[in-house]
């Protein structure tokens, strides 16, 4: 179970400034880092928006922002150039005035240290008075929270996610977390084989709830169900949650492979581990990405012996086994390969469990029989082998796309095998 304190009842908005988000030379990764960790306090965000370098629009953002919500996060516009307004406009809005802070204006001094800092650098150093300051540990800009007359707050943090992740996380949550109100338990379910569209389906009713909540996130690869209830203390909050992460569970099956789980390769690694089993794998058109992402785990070298990427024909006769005359019969991309690859880096390795992998990722290579984003995922162990097709999606993916949920699939069988599910579901 996963509990943390949470700001009970606050909703928030999240504005991002830069006229280089706008014109998509830099992605907003921000809003995500900021929108993960207020959901994490309990903190609803409701609405999130991209304002340029432009004081005025930024200030009708924050005024509109501030009527709906209880918070604005800002980030981006603190630094040195004369396009950076944002401390400038949130005084405005807050009516104070900007003040010079001490401790800022010394970290500044040692940032610099024996080199000139001009006017424009000092002028970090400049937050509206009464606020409470964040320290920058990366970079020159220092964050801060004020509070408006009415009580509402304005959090600025830097833009750069080097500067931000660690200012959030040692400064804004710490912050946030002393006004807390109530707690929240908060469950995540992650799944691999069900998009949030059918997802949403089978949870009807039970995403339209207030407390507890259930909500589904999907990524290029999986889907997953994040349960949060907020209670006066961790029990009430807790027994609110319970039922419904367990109806969650029931109507997605054992599509879940996890809850509160990293990701889906390292549930793979903890059931190796645990039951005494090994793992091999033999990649064609995934390149290694497989073994990549069992070996990220830590503790994989107990449990993973070998990743072989067979690119071509002649490898995956030379280094599994492959008869030539059966490639040159079905071709490399085939059910056929597939099977003899898992079966042969399985028995070559001496593992318990075996992984074929053969496709087509294109964005060339298909042919009307056999066309981009086709893939045939084969798993050999002892009792038989399992094939699982990946079939294209009815519209072109990215190369990177195919190959990812190539070796989710493969992952997800794995997992299936060792805790007695249906290897492949119906």
């Amino acid at each position: 179970m996963l509990q943390q304190q949470g700001v009970y009842g606050m909703q928030a908005e999240i504005i991002a400034v830069g006229t280089e988000l706008l014109l998509g030379h830099t992605v907003n990764s921000d809003a995500a880092h900021v929108a993960r960790a207020l959901a994490e306090l309990g903190i609803d965000v409701f609405g999130s928006c991209v304002v340029g370098d432009n004081a005025a629009r930024l200030e009708r953002a924050l005024r509109d922002g501030l009527r709906e919500n209880d918070l604005i996060v800002t980030t981006g516009g603190l630094g040195p150039t004369d396009d950076d307004l944002t401390r400038e406009t949130v005084a405005r809005v807050a009516g104070v005035p900007l003040e010079e802070d001490a401790d800022s204006l010394n970290r500044l001094r040692e940032y610099f240290g024996s080199r000139p800092m001009g006017a424009n650098q000092r002028k970090q150093a400049l937050l509206p008075r009464g606020c409470t300051v964040f320290a920058n540990t990366i970079g020159t800009a220092p964050g801060c929270a004020v509070e408006t007359p009415d009580g509402r707050l304005v959090i600025m943090l830097p833009g750069p996610p080097s500067e931000l992740l660690p200012m959030l996380r040692d400064g804004v949550v710490p912050f946030l977390e002393k006004r807390r109100t109530g707690v929240i338990c908060s469950h995540m379910a992650r799944t691999f084989g069900i998009g949030e569209g059918d997802a949403a389906l089978l949870l009807a009713g039970l995403t339209s709830g207030a407390n507890p909540s259930v909500a589904t996130y999907a990524t290029d690869t999986e889907m997953y169900v994040r349960i949060t209830a907020k209670g006066r203390d961790a029990w009430e909050a807790a027994a609110l949650a319970a039922p419904a992460l367990a109806e969650v569970r029931r109507r997605l099956g054992d599509r879940v492979y996890g809850v509160d789980v990293t990701h889906l390769q390292h549930v793979v690694v903890d059931e190796l581990t645990r039951r005494g089993r090994t793992l091999a794998t033999a990649e064609s058109c995934t390149g290694g990405l497989l073994a990549s992402l069992i070996t990220d785990v830590p503790g994989a070298s107990a449990v993973f012996h070998a990743g072989v990427v067979t690119y071509a024909n002649e490898a995956k006769t030379r280094l599994l086994g492959v008869p030539p005359e059966l490639l040159a019969r079905v071709g490399a991309v085939s059910p056929e390969v597939a099977r003899r690859m898992a079966e042969g880096v399985r028995r070559r390795h001496g593992s318990d469990w075996g992984v074929g992998i053969t496709g087509i990722a294109g964005p060339g290579g298909g042919t009307p029989a056999k066309p981009v984003g086709l893939v045939y995922i084969a798993l050999s162990g002892a009792d038989g082998t399992w094939l699982r097709v990946m079939r294209p999606t009815g519209r072109a993916m990215p190369r990177a796309w195919t190959r990812m949920r190539a070796a989710g699939h493969a992952l997800d069988m794995v997992r299936r095998a060792l805790q007695g599910l249906p290897v492949v579901p119906a």
